[in-house]
């Protein structure tokens, strides 16, 4: 029996709520703060990047590379080269069509959350700097101080991951996905599509070609945050 309450709206993160992937965007400040090698790092960076695009990451082996820069450096350090990230990079990023989007759903009383495959570490603040308390996010395993390991902790939120997680989440709160009688996903890329099939109204935010494709043949709709007309098909 479906419950009396609010819906359901996910979000995915990057290309869909930025402009830009914020995962790709810290590799590029690491590279600016002069923690890692410039053209090796890049390189390597940008392989794992177009694995992500085409739906074949190794997430794991990602995971190990992406984490090892922040493995050397104290809380102190990586807190305050976030800070300075949040503020030259991923603020000037924040559009208020997007702002405004998450809030319509908060302001209609509906449970909003963020789900990424982009780790914790970048994107809890990022999640609070949309206003959004509930982050579904790929965890890092960190020490008993605090330190992160190179590994994951949990299932990744990436791909089928990704509804693992928010059913996890659910579960933890008491509900479940037959609990809600409206459930809206947004997101850009085809590597969501078992959480879009989850969806009662998948909306195809600033969709890849491939995903614009299939939403068009399903007549799902399709959302352009970030042009200036903000298109939007039935």
């Amino acid at each position: 029996m479906i419950a009396a309450g609010p819906d359901l709206c996910l979000f995915d993160l990057d290309d869909t709520l930025l402009p830009i992937d914020s995962d790709h965007a810290w590799g590029e400040f690491m590279i600016r703060l002069g923690w890692v090698d410039e053209a090796a790092f890049r390189a390597r960076n940008d392989e794992f990047y177009a694995q992500y695009k085409a739906g074949r990451l190794d997430v794991h082996a990602y995971i190990e590379f992406a984490t090892a820069p922040l493995r050397s450096r104290d809380p102190a350090t990586l807190a305050a080269a976030h800070t300075r990230f949040m503020r030259e990079v991923i603020a000037p990023a924040i559009r208020p069509a997007a702002l405004q989007l998450v809030r319509s759903h908060q302001a209609r009383g509906d449970l909003v959350g963020l789900v990424t495959a982009t780790n914790d570490f970048i994107t809890a603040p990022i999640a609070a700097a949309f206003g959004i308390a509930h982050l579904i996010a790929l965890e890092l395993e960190r020490g008993a101080d605090g330190r992160i390991s190179g590994r994951i902790h949990g299932t990744p939120t990436y791909r089928e991951g990704k509804v693992t997680r928010v059913g996890e989440w659910l579960a933890a709160m008491g509900r479940g996905w037959d609990d809600f009688a409206a459930i809206s996903v947004y997101s850009d890329s085809m590597n969501d599509l078992p959480l879009l099939a989850c969806a009662h109204h998948p909306v195809a935010t600033n969709p890849s070609p491939a995903l614009e494709a299939l939403a068009r043949e399903r007549h799902w709709r399709i959302l352009r945050l970030f042009s200036h007309d903000q298109e939007v098909h039935r």
